[in-house]
């Protein structure tokens, strides 16, 4: 009799299980498809000469760009131990962890444990009428529950997972991005400051040599002391701004070591002059930022991720169906435990509805909704920034361009003003007011050259960062 019932219910337990495969085909939960976005892109790079080529810098590798042997050793550095690179490493590896997990929701979830058993029966109960003293039970039992995926919840939450695993990847190497960017940008910025701390150390040592003509004209009776003493502020000026030259190097260097991982320490490096990005300016349609960007791949996956937690809302309104087993041992006497006779099993399948939970489902399915709908607006927003950023670099890298050859013709014009103020001044043909402003705005113009070298350098490596190199 007992072997009848359980072959029944096996017999039940297996056809609920075949009902459940059949039923799966049954989902409720939409596939994600990426929302239409023509009107994003078709005018997203503001410039008169629109790319058609699909083709993007972005493409290059870094160890390509830049080709200072100095650099690509920091930036190899960089992608090492930088800190923030490490936690992103750490957030990926987490995601990963819920992505796993995710993949397992088809599996069964299974148990087994052991248990003993002692209790004491009232005498005035049922079971102690019939029994007294004590009861003691042994038993070791094994269970089993499946769900099955009939309106598509599993599936979706495990896509929602692969997304925010997806995310977590496309964070890390946006981080990677802007390392190499600010890595390189630091870099330019130190040989920059060591340019114009050459230009200085020139300065001084020629304002040095002008006081000491200016005293000797004085003597001759050319000049004032008003002219020495003027001569004297000047030189002081260069030497004061020589002190800010260095601590400016001595600041950046810090921070290239905080970018690097490291304590702070000087670092070795080449000059302003060899430096040359020989690769073209290729933009690359505007689609490829879908591609490129790791921060608009990221807000795509927050996207889909999203997407499926209101696939798996949705999936909540409908009924459930579990299947449950359990099987094992069991006895009232330890020494019988594992003799056939102490064998069992049942399994049971269930169907269930929701009806009244407080409102948690119709709560979640609207939270589910608006999250997905920032999400949109989120993935919109960082695809037009992208595309303003690009805009701008190029901007700047074009203007940086006309700017320098503008800065170049006046440092010619007021280094000849200089020398001719001061010849004149020998001769007694000017007077030494002249002089003072040609030799001040002489290097003014040097350094403000020695910058403008430096932000096409900077222009170039934001452009590189806007179209999303720097990761691959």
């Amino acid at each position: 009799m007992t072997s009848i019932i359980k072959h029944r219910n096996f017999s039940k337990g297996a056809l609920l299980l075949i009902v459940a495969i059949t039923l799966q085909s049954c989902f409720v939960a939409q596939d994600y498809v990426r929302p239409e976005l023509d009107s994003e892109t078709e005018a997203l790079y503001r410039t008169d000469n629109l790319p058609t080529d699909s083709v993007s810098m972005a493409d290059v590798s870094w160890k390509n760009l830049f080709t200072d042997q100095y650099l690509q050793q920091y930036i190899e550095e960089g992608l090492q131990n930088n800190m923030d690179v490490r936690i992103a490493l750490q957030q990926m590896l987490a995601a990963e962890a819920y992505a796993k997990q995710g993949k397992s929701g088809y599996l069964p979830t299974a148990s087994i444990g052991a248990n003993a058993t002692h209790q004491e029966l009232s005498e005035n109960s049922q079971f102690g009428a019939l029994f007294s003293g004590g009861i003691d039970t042994y038993d070791i039992t094994a269970n089993l529950a499946w769900e099955a995926d009939i309106w598509g919840k599993i599936r979706s939450n495990k896509r929602a997972t692969q997304a925010g695993y997806l995310q977590s990847v496309a964070e890390h190497q946006l981080i990677k991005t802007q390392l190499v960017s600010s890595i390189a940008n630091t870099y330019y910025n130190l040989l920059a400051l060591d340019a114009q701390l050459e230009v200085t150390k020139q300065t001084i040592a020629t304002r040095e040599s002008g006081v000491n003509t200016i005293k000797a004209l004085k003597e001759a009776g050319q000049v004032t002391q008003v002219a020495v003493d003027q001569n004297i502020a000047q030189y002081n000026s260069a030497r004061a701004l020589q002190v800010d030259i260095e601590t400016a190097i001595f600041k950046t260097e810090n921070t290239l070591s905080i970018l690097l991982g490291k304590s702070s320490q000087h670092f070795e490096r080449s000059s302003l002059d060899i430096q040359k990005i020989d690769e073209g300016i290729k933009l690359g349609l505007p689609a490829t930022l879908l591609s490129n960007r790791p921060d608009v791949m990221a807000a795509e996956y927050g996207l889909i991720e999203s997407f499926e937690l209101t696939n798996v809302a949705n999936s909540s309104f409908y009924p459930s169906l579990t299947l449950s087993a359990s099987g094992g041992l069991q006895s009232l006497e330890l020494d019988k435990l594992f003799n056939a006779n102490s064998l069992f099993a049942t399994v049971i399948g269930g169907l269930t509805q929701p009806i009244l939970n407080n409102r948690k489902l119709k709560t979640q399915k609207e939270v589910a909704l608006a999250n997905q709908e920032a999400s949109l607006l989120n993935f919109k927003k960082t695809l037009l920034v992208a595309g303003n950023e690009v805009s701008d670099a190029l901007y700047s890298y074009e203007a940086e361009m006309k700017k320098y050859e503008f800065r170049k013709n006046e440092v010619e014009a007021l280094r000849t003003a200089e020398a001719n103020s001061e010849e004149l001044l020998k001769n007694g043909y000017a007077n030494y007011l002249d002089l003072l402003t040609a030799r001040q705005s002489a290097l003014s113009a040097e350094l403000n050259i020695i910058d403008s070298q430096l932000q096409q350098l900077v222009s170039i490596v934001d452009l590189y960062e806007a179209l999303g190199g720097g990761w691959k």
